[in-house]
């Protein structure tokens, strides 16, 4: 094993087109690191259209691409990809055997995408540069059941889809709306049957019936006040955890990753059960825990001695102008960890380089299309958005330093402690 590992992280690739042909020097300067690094992990996040065909499944959010757009991202210097995302499954079951066909034709190590629930919740496993990797990559949604990967079953044939980290959205409310509830559901004659109706087409959601009612596809739980919380399936992260100190136990270097939509309000704050989540997949043996899903950069924490990125954000977003939601600047800014690891994967050191996606002209426009890929930033751009990412990530007790335009992190060793 080589004494030292650089593994490179960015925020999720939303690419639907060949961006191999762009010659922006700033954008080269980002290709350089994730090249020079033993390793570039980012999270493809789409399907693939390919010769399995495929319908569309969504909406105005739906989307695919051809497979092209995996060149473009093996020529910029990634060689592993989460495949767990809200858009993995655009296609159907085609567009996961497709994605899945032309993933494995170039090689990229991946995670978090099968043929049934066995496949997609295995690690993906390699050895680059001499060191063992292994990914194991989970989707918490929202999302219909029927997106999530299955084993056969008795009269079912298995279903090709993502690795699923069930989570449900529960609206807290306090002792007197609860008994109100209780109340209405009873005379309005809202029965357990009701409830399956409702959740179709997919299966009703467990509740607790002294603490929760569940009513059409909303869970109320009792509390002193009133919020929201998520609560995590039980059966999908012991599996998800068991994956991970499985590769752990080889000596991999495990990757853990999740994608959700179960943002907070504020896009900036991190919900408790993320954390929670993060720190037992590192209790379980992960070197580092990735998230994406919230389109912002949100703050690293170190938690023995082991990375979590709660959100990076993105890193190459192809979506339409129309789509205002996203104009917002922070949505094209991040930032590239590059994360050095020693001997034992003991983590040494984080260099955090800020990127724009379409430079600090494309920001000057209201045309996203023309933000095809990220720059590397320098001068007052780097200093704001490395300022905003030191800032947050120092109330999670991450001590980042800014030095000649680049964040950098030190972690103290084993043997230091």
């Amino acid at each position: 094993m080589n004494d030292r590992f650089t593994l490179a992280v960015t925020g999720q690739s939303l690419i639907k087109y060949d961006i191999r042909a762009i010659r922006a020097p700033a954008f080269h300067e980002v290709q350089a690191i994730l090249q020079e690094a033993d390793l570039s992990f980012t999270n493809f996040e789409g399907t693939i259209l390919g010769s399995h065909g495929g319908w569309p499944l969504k909406g105005s959010f739906f989307g695919s691409s051809e497979p092209v757009v995996l060149d473009a991202l093996h020529a910029s210097g990634f060689g592993a990809l989460s495949l767990s995302n809200n858009h993995a499954f655009d296609l159907g079951p085609p567009g996961v055997l497709s994605t899945l066909n032309e993933v494995e034709k170039r090689g990229f190590l991946h995670a978090g995408l099968g043929r049934d629930q066995f496949e997609a919740s295995r690690a993906g496993i390699g050895t680059i540069a001499g060191r063992r990797i292994a990914i194991v990559a989970m989707d918490g949604g929202p999302g219909p059941d029927f997106m999530y990967a299955a084993n056969a079953d008795i009269g079912r044939p298995p279903r090709p889809g993502v690795n699923r980290l069930r989570l449900s959205q529960v609206i807290e409310v306090d002792e007197t709306a609860f008994g109100q509830l209780r109340s209405i559901r009873e005379s309005v004659g809202y029965t357990a049957i009701d409830l399956t109706n409702d959740s179709q087409p997919d299966d009703p959601p467990l509740v607790d019936p002294q603490e929760e009612i569940g009513i059409a596809r909303a869970i109320f739980k009792r509390s002193d006040s009133y919020g929201r919380s998520v609560k995590v399936d039980e059966n999908d992260i012991a599996r998800n955890l068991a994956a991970i100190a499985s590769a752990a136990g080889e000596g991999r270097l495990v990757i853990a990753y999740l994608h959700h939509h179960h943002w907070a309000s504020d896009w900036y704050r991190v919900p408790e059960w993320v954390s929670g989540v993060a720190k037992r997949c590192i209790d379980a043996g992960a070197a580092m825990f990735v998230s994406h899903g919230a389109p912002v950069l949100q703050p690293v924490e170190i938690y023995r001695r082991r990375p979590i990125f709660y959100s990076l954000g993105n890193f190459i977003f192809h979506v339409r102008s129309e789509k205002s939601t996203w104009q917002a600047p922070e949505v094209w800014e991040s930032v590239v960890g590059l994360c050095s690891y020693g001997r034992d994967n003991d983590l040494s050191d984080i260099r955090f380089y800020p990127v724009v996606i379409g430079g600090e002209d494309g920001l000057k426009d209201g045309l996203l299309e023309s933000r095809m890929v990220p720059h590397l930033t320098t001068g007052s751009s780097a200093i704001r958005i490395l300022q905003r990412f030191k800032e947050q990530s120092a109330e999670l007790g991450a001590q980042i330093e800014l030095e000649q335009g680049v964040g950098v992190l030190r972690v103290q060793t084993s043997a230091e402690t």
